[in-house]
């Protein structure tokens, strides 16, 4: 299983993933984006922008990079990177499918991505994820699980995942909305020949939204490698736009809210990898900061105070707009 190579790694950092959301395409929802990329999201300039945090994140010891389908061209803006660097043997790269972007590089599109959990998508997007990234995907997720999807019940699907893990490709998958534990535990659930199919699952724990927590660590305790995302809330968690308690934390800890909030999550013992969705060099540095905060008891349970009821927390997040 490729995430073995983070294992041997003794960086601080080793355990923080860089997401490309961000920077993949001109639109997102993340709070603060405006002022985070500035006016001019043409391609090359985002181009420039992912290839400068890869550098930076690996340079600071990140090992694991994490794209998708639906990220506009953050494959293809990774795989540029990595045709410029072929030394570096110790990346594990991860993408996803279930998601075709729609939005056409604009920011003010009707719909910026449309969700088909089918065969047919499986196919065509392996396919175009190959022809950028080709054998340096280690781990291909499907995107956004939940209870409903006809993934965790399409064998025909599942034999062909499973023949992809077969071959060495990695499989897993990832989850959002309020019902994450339940989607969780019937993927779990779901064998091929007698043997679970998924190796790693992904999914949004934050200090708001922390109802994923005991599925994960059953996902965990299985042997699966967990990926935690959203970590910051969509920016909820940063800067000016963080709680009271939050910024109170992070001023007596000489560091950012970010930073804080990203240490909430390293604390947890089935954590395995924990994305930053950093849009610039200068909050990558500051999420990395993450993995030397030192969080006291009074302090976590002021953070426990922050949680928010998981329906109420997505119909929130399903409300912020793409900037």
């Amino acid at each position: 299983m490729p995430f073995a190579r983070l294992a041997t790694a003794t960086t601080p950092t080793c355990h923080i993933g860089l997401g490309l959301a961000a920077v993949g395409r001109p639109g997102y929802i993340n709070l603060g984006r405006d002022e985070d990329l500035g006016d001019d999201r043409s391609v090359e300039t985002l181009r420039a922008r992912t290839h400068e945090l890869l550098d930076a994140a690996y340079a600071q010891g990140v090992r694991y990079f994490d794209a998708a389908r639906s990220y506009g061209r953050s494959e293809e803006f990774l795989a540029d990177w990595l045709k410029d660097r072929p030394g570096p043997d110790d990346i594990v790269v991860g993408s996803k499918w279930g998601y075709t972007y729609t939005a056409d590089w604009s920011t003010d599109a009707e719909k910026h991505e449309v969700k088909d959990h089918t065969l047919a998508t499986y196919e065509r997007q392996r396919a175009e994820s190959d022809a950028l990234l080709g054998d340096r995907i280690d781990l291909y997720q499907i995107h956004s699980v939940t209870p409903d999807s006809p993934a965790l019940t399409d064998k025909e699907l599942h034999a062909k995942l499973a023949e992809a893990a077969a071959q060495g490709l990695t499989v897993g998958f990832s989850t959002s909305g309020p019902a994450q534990a339940e989607a969780i535990r019937a993927a779990l659930a779901v064998t091929v020949d007698g043997e679970p199919l998924f190796r790693t699952v992904q999914s949004t724990y934050n200090a708001l939204e922390t109802s994923a927590a005991p599925a994960l660590a059953e996902a965990h305790d299985a042997g699966l490698t967990v990926i935690v995302k959203e970590g910051m809330a969509n920016g909820r968690l940063a800067g000016p736009h963080a709680p009271a308690v939050m910024k109170d934390i992070a001023e007596r800890t000489g560091l950012g809210c970010d930073a804080v909030a990203l240490a909430v999550i390293l604390r947890q013992p089935w954590a395995g990898v924990v994305l930053s969705g950093a849009a610039t060099v200068n909050q990558l540095a500051s999420n990395l900061h993450a993995a030397v905060v030192d969080l006291d008891d009074d302090q976590l349970s002021r953070l426990a105070t922050l949680v928010e009821e998981p329906h109420a927390y997505w119909e929130r997040r399903a409300q912020l707009p793409w900037h």
